[in-house]
């Protein structure tokens, strides 16, 4: 049957059957909401359910963080693309004030870490929502009467407690709802746990996101010294004079990385062990390592070395020679960033560069 005769039959007008029509879109898109937004609660509902120890362990395990895959931005470049970090982040990471929003609730009597940690279960879902990471921590006395920050411990009883989310990264500044959302979820904390709750503006932590950002954004540098090969070399070859100058194989057997004591210093890009190797580059993420370990230097003498013991020359990205008048150069640059880093408070291989610049 035809739309028109479908009309005719109802007595319809052309625009009572499209007025129908939208309601019945309306309504479908409705319930396919409602049935998104069950399933949702029901898979809160079961993260609440957990028992406070298998929550303790969970929070343990992540130490304190939550933290999620989706996202990424380009990145700025000096020499060549700042790429992801190989160098290791620290097991221990704390609340910093001067990279996260920091939220604090203090208790009028000392709360059980096992009360806080099962309020806080449902928290979890926030690593599948935010592009940063958040934490806890609770003020609690050990057994010499020493007030101490720590990781939440169910058998351990707190006076304060401050939660925290991470304004910016690698992958940007926090976003609006993803801060209103961690001060919503702060707010109901405060008020079920019957605690004082002391939080900055939202709008000011949305400021201090975008002014980290934009120290992120022109900081998080990769230096880059090629060494050129005269004639390519094998694998064997390589490794073998890789191996005799103090670098480190990776576990992926395709890039080497070296080391000043337990200090990571940099690394060489990826490389190919089947295939003749005509060009070998040392990447330094100037953000990630002490300056005081003089890492550039380092690499530049290891540059030198290996270009020498195998017939090659040092050249920039685009294949020009490195100077004597282009190392001072590159010197200079480095020398300001790492002023910068420092007058930030994120001093270059700190932890919180770390947290910033991963």
């Amino acid at each position: 049957m035809s739309p028109r005769q479908i009309m005719t039959e109802l007595g319809l007008s052309e625009l009572q059957l499209a007025l129908s029509v939208i309601g019945l879109v309306i309504l479908a898109l409705v319930a396919f909401i409602n049935l998104r937004y069950a399933k949702r609660r029901s898979l809160i509902n079961r993260k609440a359910d957990l028992s406070t120890s298998d929550v303790a362990a969970e929070l343990n395990a992540a130490q304190g963080f939550a933290e999620s895959s989706n996202g990424s931005r380009t990145e700025p470049s000096f020499f060549l693309n700042a790429l992801k970090s190989s160098a290791a982040l620290s097991e221990k990471q704390a609340i910093d004030p001067r990279i996260d929003c920091v939220i604090s609730l203090r208790f009028d009597e000392p709360i059980s870490g096992v009360e806080i940690l099962s309020e806080i279960g449902t928290w979890f879902d926030l690593g599948g929502q935010s592009t940063v990471r958040w934490m806890c921590e609770g003020l609690y006395i050990d057994s010499d009467s020493t007030k101490a920050w720590g990781h939440l411990q169910k058998d351990t009883s707190y006076s304060e407690l401050q939660l925290a989310i991470q304004l910016a990264g690698r992958r940007g500044p926090i976003g609006v709802l993803e801060l209103s959302d961690f001060c919503s979820r702060a707010q109901t904390l405060a008020e079920t746990l019957g605690s004082q709750i002391d939080m900055p503006s939202v709008s000011a932590m949305l400021e201090s996101a975008k002014e980290l950002d934009t120290l992120a954004s022109e900081s998080d540098i990769q230096l880059s010294i090629n060494v050129l090969f005269d004639a390519n070399i094998s694998w064997s070859e390589l490794q073998a004079l890789m191996l005799q100058r103090g670098f480190r194989l990776t576990q992926n057997g395709r890039q080497f990385e070296f080391f000043r004591g337990q200090t990571f210093l940099f690394n060489t890009a990826d490389i190919n062990p089947s295939a003749s190797i005509a060009q070998l580059t040392l990447l330094l993420e100037i953000p990630l390592v002490p300056n005081n370990q003089h890492p550039f230097e380092r690499m530049l003498s290891e540059g030198i070395e290996i270009a020498q013991s195998s017939q090659g020359r040092l050249v920039d990205d685009n294949g020009i020679t490195l100077t004597e008048a282009s190392v001072i150069s590159i010197r200079q640059h480095l020398d300001a960033l790492y002023a910068n880093l420092e007058k930030s408070g994120v001093a270059a291989g700190s932890s919180t560069a770390s947290r910033l610049f991963s």
